[in-house]
Formats: C-alpha cells, structure tokens, sequence
C-alpha cells in the first residue's frame, strides 16, 4: 500500500536560502530517481517556510530515500537552520497525492515535531497554517 510523507520546514534566517536552495535541488534531483517514488510537490509559502508531499510505494523504498544521498546531507542541516520542522507519514489505499488541506490537517493532528537547535516558540505544538501564496511544483 502506498505511503504518503508531508514535511514542513521553516527557516529561521534569509541568510540559510542559498545552501538551502543549493541543497533542495540535488534532493528533488535525487527523488526523480528514486525506485518507489510514486509522484510528489512542493511548495513556498510566506516566512521563508517550505513544504513537501511524497507518495511511495511502501515504507521501505520512502526510508531507503530518506536515508541515502543528497537527501541524508541535507538533513543534517535542518537542526541549525530551521526555527520549525514537522514531518508525518501515513499509508493509504489510493495512489494518489492527498491536497494541501488534508496535507495539513494530517501533520497538524498525527505529525511530529523535528529536534531543532533554535526552536520557534510555535514549533512543538505544530500550529501551522496551511501553506498560501509562493510557489508550487510537481515532482
């Protein structure tokens, strides 16, 4: 059965953007190639805050990805340059990418809060707004 995994990152500073964006296009390179990659996107949203959805076939091909190459450097990052981090899993019948709402209120109500080092006061409770405005992009 296929999985679904939403993360959210907020960054704490504009001055984290260039390795950031360094950062996220060897990742979206890497999960293009990625076995069990099922389809995904992206998305911008207000206060340097970054969102994803990741459809896979199964657990095991999502972890195999998660930590492996560009995926694994990037995230020894997060720790130091986000203020906010959450990330949620979920299996499901269809292979299909849920929306941004149900995106949202799945991380809002079974996510978990990622260790930071320079946590926002907001980040633990994971009381996120639902992505606006930005950009968005299919993977």
């Amino acid at each position: 059965m296929p999985i679904v995994s939403v993360t959210r990152l907020r960054l704490r500073s504009i001055r984290f953007l260039p390795l950031f964006f360094f950062h996220t296009q060897r990742v979206i390179a890497q999960i293009r190639k990625s076995d069990g990659h099922l389809g995904g996107a992206v998305k911008s949203d207000d206060n340097l805050t970054y969102w994803t959805i990741t459809l896979w076939r199964d657990d095991i091909a999502m972890r195999a990805f998660a930590a492996s190459g560009a995926h694994r450097s990037a995230m020894q990052h997060v720790q130091d340059w986000c203020s906010e981090a959450g990330v949620v899993h979920w299996v499901q019948d269809e292979a299909s990418l849920p929306d941004w709402p149900a995106a949202v209120r799945r991380l809002r109500e079974e996510g978990r809060a990622t260790k930071l080092r320079h946590p926002s006061p907001n980040h633990a409770g994971l009381d996120y707004t639902a992505p606006s405005g930005g950009y968005s992009m299919r993977l």
